[in-house]
């Protein structure tokens, strides 16, 4: 059974930050062929929310939660290890990262985005092409 984590960036133990980042650019740099940045200088902040599930094998499945300037909670960087998909670990990290009252956005690769509407997370605006060609949607869940 895999053990849930949720920490703040600086709760994170280097050997933490290291498993969490590769699973990260296997599946999104890798996986996914898409060259990026994804160490973008967020993960240490203090009001940064780490979630993940980890095994003898390592990290599972991750989330991540920002803060931005204006309150709203950003979720981003969402991602299950392919071994470990299907086992529903994705939806019970957005459970956990969801009990905070607040309002939340997230930018959704489109073909996720029926998972998300599932906590209530609705499209905002039309779909857009990433800088690695990726179609997402921005969608907003409000506070209950």
């Amino acid at each position: 059974m895999p053990t849930l984590h949720d920490v703040t960036g600086p709760e994170l133990t280097a050997a933490q930050l290291h498993d969490i980042l590769r699973l990260r650019a296997e599946v999104f740099v890798v996986e996914q062929k898409a060259a990026y940045l994804d160490v973008d200088g967020h993960d240490l902040r203090p009001d940064t929310r780490h979630l993940w599930f980890e095994e003898e094998s390592g990290v599972t499945a991750y989330l991540r939660v920002l803060l931005d300037p204006d309150g709203v909670r950003r979720i981003g960087r969402v991602v299950t290890a392919a071994p470990a998909r299907g086992a529903g670990l994705a939806a019970r990290l957005m459970e956990a990262a969801l009990t905070t009252p607040a309002e939340y956005v997230l930018e959704a690769q489109t073909y996720v985005q029926g998972f998300y509407a599932r906590y209530g997370f609705v499209a905002e605006g039309p779909e857009y092409i990433d800088e690695d060609g990726i179609p997402h949607i921005k969608m907003r869940r409000l506070p209950n």
